[in-house]
């Protein structure tokens, strides 16, 4: 198991997440639109029990995303993306003891989803909105940086690197020094590879092999792999048949030293994590 280098001790608003182990992060789609699970959970009462759901199964994260990123995704408002996720949040807070992630770019959703307990703001586009920076920055959430090339209806236009894990550490890097410059500590920020955005497979493939390499930034990783096209491409399976190809590369990601696992498979990662945290903890 690759080790720490950097404190364990991640603030997340009113909570502290103790990054001295793995993770599992479930996600709460209230889109109708996400790849794997749109339209699943819209609606607050449905939201709310899969959150639960995923809270008994063992996940210490609930990741809440009002906006889909898949390629080609449609624009959401600010004002929709404000109905979608807030009200989730609140509810979430009010029942739950369980770190609130928020998958947004929007600085009103960053802002308004803090109020509401919102504890990690987890953005594909590394707070690189107008407004973005400064909206995290008066919170006391963490912070997710994930790498990207573009937007998500262009990421996939033909991404090319000449030196794939150098240019994502370059990239995260950038995006870290921003947030100090407006008074983000580097204390709270996490990093995200960014698996299946602005990446062929081969590069998802080679990135994962030689994830290790962005441990010299400093900062724990997240990874979030569920269900995507590294599996399916890899498997020849669809979204509905890739858990096993999933939970291969979540116990991969572990052994890599990722401290964060997104997945919608909650359960099913927890045992994997259970089991190689018993091995790895036996004289």
């Amino acid at each position: 198991m690759t080790s720490a280098l950097y404190s364990t001790r991640l603030p997340c608003g009113n909570r502290v997440l103790d990054l001295s182990r793995t993770h599992v992060m479930g996600i709460l789609n209230v889109t109708p639109d996400s790849f794997s699970d749109g339209g699943r959970f819209k609606g607050l009462d449905r939201a709310l029990a899969h959150a639960r759901a995923m809270v008994d199964a063992g996940a210490t994260l609930i990741d809440v995303g009002g906006e889909s990123t898949r390629p080609g995704a449609s624009a959401v408002s600010v004002q929709e993306e404000l109905d979608r996720v807030c009200p989730v949040v609140e509810a979430i807070a009010g029942e739950l003891d369980v770190v609130i992630s928020v998958d947004t770019s929007t600085p009103e959703v960053i802002t308004e989803s803090a109020a509401r307990g919102m504890g990690l703001i987890n953005d594909v586009r590394s707070l690189r909105r107008p407004g973005a920076l400064e909206a995290a920055a008066g919170t006391y959430a963490a912070v997710c940086l994930m790498h990207m090339l573009g937007e998500p209806g262009d990421m996939q236009d033909n991404p090319h690197y000449t030196d794939l894990v150098g240019e994502v550490s370059d990239f995260l890097a950038g995006r870290m020094l921003a947030c100090q410059n407006v008074g983000i500590d580097t204390s709270r920020i996490i990093l995200d590879p960014g698996f299946g955005f602005a990446k062929t497979h081969a590069h998802n493939l080679s990135l994962f092999k030689h994830l290790e390499g962005l441990h010299v930034l400093g900062r724990p990783l997240l990874v979030g792999v569920s269900r995507k096209s590294i599996v399916g491409q890899a498997l020849g399976k669809p979204v509905t048949e890739r858990l096993f190809g999933s939970l291969a590369l979540a116990g991969l990601a572990m052994a890599k030293g990722a401290r964060i696992l997104r997945v919608h498979d909650v359960a099913e990662t927890v045992d994997v994590v259970r089991m190689i945290a018993a091995v790895d903890a036996a004289e």
